[in-house]
């Protein structure tokens, strides 16, 4: 009895007593729970079919679909696939079976990161889906695209959920201190602090704004610094293996390439905090030096491979700046993907013309069959020449001249240009040298 008495006076969870009672209480969503979106037209119909719910945590996915369930008064059936298997799912689609023949009353299946069950695990969802056994809502923190069968997804609409902004976080803690009936007892900056570690999860600033409430001591304001010892750290919400780690490192690749230093550098900087190996960086940053720096500064790849070297040496965090320190560089240095794509258009001709023989000119003739056959009549050794330049043909004769390479003005590349508009110039004087000595000799 005294046990009953004890549990009836704990409180649950604050955010789970400020868990929505409708759709029109969630936060954040208006852009998926809208009339005019397309989810709302489904609920306006009362004919709602399969869908996916992709967004962060703490965005509100649990609760939409339990709210979509009642709405549409479907019962409603949660499973994770981290905790359950085939035979939960056989369980979960035979009393799914019985309660449409039973009660007439649909199911709405829940499956909270749903990404997690393999190709066979989501392959046995299929019948069920498209026989209406079920009204699966799936919801995953993952890109569906990679995650998901392409047979699953095909039958289900994708809906993206928004991380929650700095004033989606204000409505949820105003709506925390009227349940509470009283202020958070932090200063301005801390409030904004709070929202800022709170990373777009609406589910984590309500369970740190009610640990602020329990050790907070009567008429005590706590400042950022105070706050800080509450929450110690909070990882960023981050996979190496997954959506997360392709975005940044995207968004590393393209600030480099779009030269701004700064937002490259914070790249950068949210990968390494966030636990990413940064010899990973290193990596993609030797590649960025070839293939978008290249020729433009040919001392970025000495560089990359020296600080990769560094790194190695030094190891976190004195070779963090080693890192940093290349970020900055191949942010500012020139860019060119002249050779990048010279290297694409070379491979497609040498694809397309990849049985065809050199010049016999440029071909060395060790044998006396291979001399009369003129191997290496009338080559050039260029060095013999005043200007260290003979002009001749190093194509396939059927191929004639391609150009490949157009260097960028540039950089260093610059200088390259200038070299191989003089060289074309020689070429084509020569050239023109050649067919009058040929046109007198004839």
């Amino acid at each position: 009895m005294e046990e009953t008495l004890f549990s009836s006076r704990i409180k649950r969870p604050l955010a789970d007593r400020l868990r929505p009672k409708k759709l029109e209480d969630v936060v954040g969503q208006e852009q998926v729970l809208g009339e005019d979106s397309p989810l709302g037209r489904m609920l306006f119909t009362g004919r709602v079919s399969s869908f996916i719910l992709w967004g962060p945590p703490g965005c509100g996915k649990t609760t939409i679909a339990r709210l979509i369930a009642e709405y549409t008064n479907l019962y409603f059936e949660q499973i994770s696939a981290v905790f359950s298997g085939v035979t939960d799912l056989k369980r979960v689609f035979q009393y799914a079976q019985e309660r449409r023949v039973t009660q007439g009353k649909g199911t709405l299946l829940f499956v909270d990161e749903i990404h997690r069950f393999n190709k066979s695990q989501q392959d046995g969802f299929l019948p069920y889906v498209e026989d209406g056994t079920v009204i699966l809502v799936g919801a995953t923190t993952e890109n569906p695209s990679f995650e998901l069968n392409a047979a699953l997804l095909s039958r289900c609409q994708v809906f993206v959920l928004n991380r929650l902004t700095s004033e989606n976080f204000e409505e949820l803690l105003q709506r925390a201190e009227k349940e509470e009936g009283m202020e958070l007892p932090l200063d301005k900056e801390a409030r904004e602090f709070m929202k800022s570690v709170a990373d777009g999860d609406g589910r984590y600033i309500l369970n740190l704004a009610e640990s602020v409430w329990a050790y907070a001591k009567p008429g005590e304001i706590f400042d950022k610094d105070k706050l800080m010892k509450i929450i110690r750290s909070r990882a960023p919400i981050y996979d190496k293996g997954r959506d997360g780690h392709y975005n940044l490192i995207s968004a590393v690749h393209k600030s480099l390439r779009g030269s701004d230093v700064d937002a490259a550098l914070y790249w950068v900087s949210r990968m390494i905090v966030s636990g990413e190996d940064p010899r990973y960086i290193l990596r993609r940053l030797i590649r960025f030096a070839v293939e978008d720096v290249s020729l433009a500064d040919p001392n970025a790849v000495t560089q990359a491979i020296a600080c990769a070297e560094v790194y190695e040496r030094l190891g976190s965090p004195e070779g963090d700046l080693a890192v940093m320190q290349l970020t900055a560089y191949l942010a500012t240095a020139p860019k060119s993907a002249a050779v990048y794509k010279a290297m694409h258009s070379a491979f497609e001709a040498a694809r397309q013309t990849g049985s065809l023989m050199p010049p016999k000119h440029i071909l060395n003739a060790p044998t006396k069959l291979m001399k009369e056959l003129g191997y290496h009549d009338g080559y050039i050794y260029d060095q013999d020449l005043e200007d260290g330049f003979s002009g001749q043909n190093y194509f396939p004769e059927e191929m004639g001249r391609r150009r490949f390479y157009n260097p960028v003005d540039r950089g260093f590349e610059r200088e390259i240009k200038k070299r191989i508009d003089y060289f074309d110039k020689l070429r084509a004087e020569k050239q023109r040298a050649q067919k009058q000595k040929n046109k007198l000799n004839s």
